[in-house]
C-alpha cells in the first residue's frame, strides 16, 4: 500500500472504534431502568467523586488556586453552597457567588494598602 493510504487507514480505523462504543451505548440505554438500584448506585459514586474533588481543591489546592487564603477558599465554598440552596438548588447562581466572592476575597487581599 502507497504511505499516503496509512493515515486515512487509521483514521478511519478510530473512527470505527469510536463509533461502535457510541452505538453499544445507544443499543444499551434503552435497556437501563433509570430508577434501578444500580442507576442509584453510579449517581452516588458520581457524587462522591465530585465531592472528593471539590474537596481536595478547596484544602490542598495545586496551581494558582495554592496562592489564594485557605480562609478565602472555605469562606467562598460555603457561601457558594448557601447561594446553591437558597437559589431552590441553582447551581449557576451558586457558582458565581462563590467564583465571585473567591475574586473579590482575593483581589482585596493584593490590593495595596
Amino acid at each position: 500500500m502507497a504511505d499516503w493510504v496509512w493515515p486515512f487507514v487509521l483514521m478511519t480505523a478510530g473512527a470505527g472504534v469510536t463509533y461502535a462504543w457510541r452505538a453499544l451505548g445507544v443499543v444499551l440505554a434503552g435497556r437501563i431502568d433509570a430508577r434501578g438500584a444500580v442507576f442509584d448506585w453510579v449517581s452516588c459514586v458520581a457524587y462522591a467523586l465530585l465531592a472528593g474533588l471539590i474537596s481536595r481543591m478547596i484544602l490542598l489546592p495545586a496551581g494558582p488556586l495554592e496562592q489564594t487564603d485557605a480562609a478565602h477558599r472555605l469562606l467562598s465554598a460555603g457561601l457558594a453552597l448557601a447561594i446553591f440552596f437558597l437559589a431552590r438548588r441553582s447551581i449557576l447562581l451558586g457558582v458565581l457567588a462563590g467564583v465571585g466572592t473567591l475574586v473579590l476575597l482575593t483581589a482585596r487581599s493584593m490590593a495595596p494598602g
